[in-house]
C-alpha cells in the first residue's frame, strides 16, 4: 500500500510537471517568434549562428510541446513504452536546451554585430525598395530611434541629403516631418543600440529560461524514471 500510495503521488506529480512543460514550451514557442520577427526585418540573405537561435528554440518549444503530450498519454495509461519514450526525449530536449542556453551566452555579441552590418545594408536601399523603406520605418517607429549608429547616417543614402530623415525619425510623424528637421523634433540615438540590446536581453532571458527548464525537466525524467520501474515490477498504479 505504501508503493501504490507513493506511485499516486508520483503520478500526480507528473501531471503537474505536464503541465508546467505545455506552459513552458508555448513560452519557447513565443519567445522564440518575436526574436525571430526582429531578426528577419533587420538580418536577410545570410544565415548566422545568432539567427539559427530562434528557429532552435522554436523547435525545441514544439517538440517539448509533443514528448509533454507523450508523458500525459503514458501517465494516463500507465504504459511502459510511452513513459520510457518520454523520459528518452525528455533528457534529449534537456541537452538541447543547455546547449541553447550556452550557445545563446557564446554568440550574443555576434546577433548585434549581424544587425550593424546588415541594417546599414538595408538602408542603402530605403529610397529604393518599398518593403525594405517599411520594415526600417516600423524598426524606428517601435524603438524611438533613426539611422544605424544615429541620425546622421542618413546623410550619405543617396537621394536624402543632410536637412533629410525619413519621417519615421520624427517624435511626432506627420508627413513630411523629416525634411528640414530640428533635433529636436525628431529621435537622435540610433537603432542599433535599442535593437542590439532588445535582442541580447531576450536570448540572455531564453537561455536562462532555458536552464531553468532543464531543471525542471529532470525532476520530470526522474518521477517518469520511478513510475517506469512501478509499471515493470508490477505494481498496480491507480
Amino acid at each position: 500500500m505504501a508503493v501504490e500510495g507513493g506511485m499516486k503521488c508520483v503520478k500526480f506529480l507528473l501531471y503537474v510537471l505536464l503541465l508546467a512543460f505545455c506552459a513552458c514550451a508555448i513560452g519557447l514557442i513565443a519567445i522564440g517568434v518575436a526574436v525571430q520577427v526582429v531578426l528577419n526585418q533587420t538580418i536577410t540573405h545570410e544565415t548566422t549562428p545568432g539567427a539559427l537561435l530562434p528557429v532552435i528554440i522554436i523547435a525545441v518549444g514544439a517538440f517539448l510541446f509533443l514528448v509533454a503530450f507523450v508523458g500525459c498519454c503514458g501517465t494516463c495509461k500507465e504504459n511502459y513504452c510511452l513513459m520510457m519514450t518520454f523520459a528518452i526525449f525528455l533528457s534529449l530536449i534537456m541537452l538541447v536546451e543547455v546547449a541553447v542556453a550556452i550557445a545563446g551566452y557564446v554568440f550574443r555579441d555576434k546577433v548585434e554585430s549581424a544587425f550593424n552590418k546588415n541594417f546599414q545594408k538595408q538602408m542603402q536601399n530605403y529610397l529604393k525598395d518599398n518593403q525594405t523603406a517599411s520594415v526600417l520605418d516600423n524598426l524606428q517607429k517601435r524603438f524611438n530611434c533613426c539611422g544605424a549608429n544615429n541620425y546622421t547616417d542618413w546623410e550619405s543614402i543617396p537621394g536624402m541629403g543632410k536637412d533629410r530623415v525619413p519621417d519615421s525619425c520624427c517624435v511626432n510623424i506627420t508627413v513630411g516631418c523629416g525634411t528640414d528637421f530640428q533635433k529636436s523634433t525628431i529621435h537622435t540615438q540610433g537603432c542599433l543600440d535599442y535593437i542590439g540590446t532588445w535582442v541580447k536581453d531576450n536570448v540572455l532571458l531564453v537561455a536562462g529560461a532555458a536552464l531553468g527548464i532543464a531543471f525542471v525537466e529532470v525532476l520530470g525524467i526522474i518521477f517518469s524514471c520511478c513510475l517506469v520501474k512501478s509499471i515493470r515490477s508490477g505494481y498496480e498504479v491507480m
